[in-house]
């Protein structure tokens, strides 16, 4: 298995933070997020990782080098236009071939067993693809999804309007007193996933949605497993999420 990592958006809500580097490149207790997880993709056996760069992409490659200093080999594809996570993963897609590959957003923090974890479910079943979840999140921010019994994906609402939640509870899909999963944003696929990205349509919010190619799999009959991420996942999507990283620290 391979994993490619994306590193390219600036991270403007990091507002002066991300000036003159990478939001991937902040450092969390003295470390960049992005090399927490390198440090962790490698901690599951994967030693083949593409990153995907974008705003000050220098800033990342002259970091990482080749990757020989963490024991893997490192590779970059740099995404010019930021037009959405549908497009970025088709950067890394000739690196990929026909090899699975773990597919994660620089800014998330997990345990590192988490994607030794990922791995062992994706291997339980004849399964296309992989996504992470996590509870007690506020899912109008992300992906809220749905699982069948043997926890496959079945529905995934981007960013839904309280509108659509209140609908989602009247016709049965949102339960009472049962979890709402939100879409932690790691993930594995096969080489399919591809096919999907291809013909994707860029959204309302005028880009091409990662979820709609997942959306697009499912119709077509391919089985997606979930995995609720045990302990931490964190993004770091602000200032004050960065703060709370090192005072966890303290």
């Amino acid at each position: 298995m391979k994993a490619v990592i994306l590193a390219a958006g600036k991270g403007t809500r990091m507002r002066e933070l991300t000036q003159e580097i990478p939001k991937p490149m902040l450092k969390v207790q003295g470390r960049p997020i992005l090399e927490h997880i390198v440090e962790g993709v490698k901690s599951a056996g994967i030693t083949e990782i593409f990153i995907v760069t974008g705003w000050k992409a220098e800033v990342v490659e002259s970091y990482f080098g080749d990757g020989s200093r963490w024991g893997v080999s490192i590779h970059y594809g740099r995404q010019i236009v930021q037009d959405g996570t549908g497009k970025a993963p088709e950067i890394a897609q000739e690196f990929v071939g026909s090899d699975d590959f773990l597919l994660t957003y620089g800014d998330i923090l997990v345990k590192p067993e988490t994607y030794a974890a990922m791995s062992k479910r994706f291997g339980e079943g004849d399964f296309s693809g992989l996504l992470t979840v996590t509870g007690s999140q506020d899912v109008t921010k992300g992906g809220l999804i749905f699982f069948d019994d043997q926890f496959c994906l079945r529905k995934l609402v981007e960013k839904p309007s309280h509108e659509q939640i209140t609908q989602l509870t009247s016709d049965g899909w949102i339960k009472p007193r049962q979890p709402v999963w939100y879409n932690a944003g790691i993930y594995i696929f096969k080489p399919v996933l591809y096919e999907f990205t291809a013909r994707l349509e860029k959204s309302p919010r005028g880009e091409y949605e990662l979820t709609d190619a997942l959306t697009g799999m499912t119709d077509a009959g391919h089985q997606i497993a979930g995995l609720e991420i045990a302990g931490r996942w964190v993004d770091v999507r602000d200032p004050e999420v960065l703060a709370s990283l090192e005072d966890e620290q303290a």
